[in-house]
């Protein structure tokens, strides 16, 4: 599976594109078709805590699920929307197996 991370007006560091790359790839336990998944990390200009944002979008035959959270830190932010994503690739899942 291709892992694509992209961070908008900043330079991530390698840890934490490991440490994204390293959650993505867990995924494939739940999904084992997944085709790609981009990263986008996004710092808002806000004066509040919470204004990482990060957005996830895998891509699996025939559907794209997109999450996207917001938190303090990008690994929290990622940490969420991966598990919001593997709760919609088990229902994707199982969809297909009934059918």
């Amino acid at each position: 599976m291709k892992v694509f991370v992209q961070s908008v007006n900043f330079n991530a560091d390698k840890e934490l594109i490991t440490f994204i790359e390293k959650k993505i790839n867990g995924l494939e336990k739940y999904f084992d078709k997944i085709v790609d998944t981009k990263v986008y990390l996004k710092v808002e200009q806000t004066s509040e805590k919470e204004n990482k944002i990060v957005e996830i979008k895998v891509n699996i035959p025939g559907n794209e699920f997109v999450v996207s959270k917001q938190a303090k830190t990008f690994e929290e932010g990622a940490s969420l929307g991966i598990d919001v994503l593997k709760r919609q690739l088990t229902k994707s899942k199982e969809k297909q197996r009934t059918s």
